[in-house]
């Protein structure tokens, strides 16, 4: 966080972002200079059976905050995803690239991309995980406790994102003043099955795991979901690098996340 800035981050019971009126009385009080949606419906697969409650808060609800943003005099900043792109290209997806979501989750994304409007600033990331809360990182670790060997898929090409550097990123830009769509994820290129290694790699390093499993590379076929993913959705950040100046390899930002989770 930059020196001399503060976050304000209401309760949910004091701050529903499906309550247009709770949102536009508590944004107008804020005194904030920018309202950052951070919040999305992330079930990939239950997407798909309950696509009424993902389009209320991933569409329905970042109108709403645009809306009081907007009428508070606020900017506003909000979260996408590499979901919004098929996954079919083997080329990075710049920011102008089409959109072409495989799924009910990728759908809601989009649309919530068009809700926040032309003067929003919109930062689409990937693959995020931090110290705390439920992600990729953790379910590894969980699982390389728990079981004899792990199969993980290696034919899903993306880059893991630290949600540290990605938040630094989102200070940066909206201190510049960016509006529109822009990438940002830690730079590289892995395989859902590179970054379970490397977790492992690196926990055996810090001592967060005592014995190294077999981890098997699979094939998405033989991992069937409700919901399809993108094959590639590694995202070009050209436009953000320069301005933010360029990422961190995703490897070191590992490191640094699972160093944080020794103590």
């Amino acid at each position: 966080m930059p020196a001399g800035a503060s976050v304000i981050a209401p309760p949910e019971a004091e701050f529903d972002i499906t309550n247009p009126a709770q949102v536009a009385a508590v944004v107008a009080a804020s005194g904030a200079t920018h309202l950052v949606n951070a919040a999305a419906y992330t079930a990939v697969d239950k997407a798909e059976s309950d696509l009424e409650t993902a389009r209320r808060i991933n569409v329905e609800a970042v109108a709403i905050l645009a809306d009081a943003a907007r009428a508070a005099g606020l900017k506003f900043v909000h979260v996408s995803t590499d979901f919004v792109f098929d996954g079919r290209s083997s080329m990075p997806y710049a920011p102008d690239a089409p959109t072409n979501p495989l799924g009910a989750y990728g759908v809601t994304k989009r649309d919530g991309e068009l809700a926040a409007g032309a003067d929003a600033l919109i930062v689409r990331t990937a693959w995020v995980y931090a110290a705390v809360g439920s992600n990729f990182v953790h379910t590894m670790l969980r699982l390389m406790r728990e079981r004899d060997e792990l199969r993980v898929v290696a034919d899903q090409i993306g880059t893991p994102t630290h949600a540290a550097s990605l938040a630094g990123a989102i200070w940066t830009l909206a201190a510049h003043g960016a509006t529109g769509t822009y990438h940002w994820t830690d730079a590289g290129a892995a395989s859902w099955y590179d970054f379970a290694v490397a977790i492992q790699e690196e926990a055996l390093a810090r001592g967060l795991l005592t014995l190294a499993i077999p981890v098997i590379p699979i094939r998405t076929a033989d991992y069937p979901t409700p919901a399809a993913r993108p094959n590639y959705s590694v995202l070009d950040k050209t436009t953000t690098f320069a301005i933010t100046g360029p990422a961190r390899h995703w490897r070191d930002e590992l490191r640094d996340c699972l160093t944080s989770m020794q103590d």
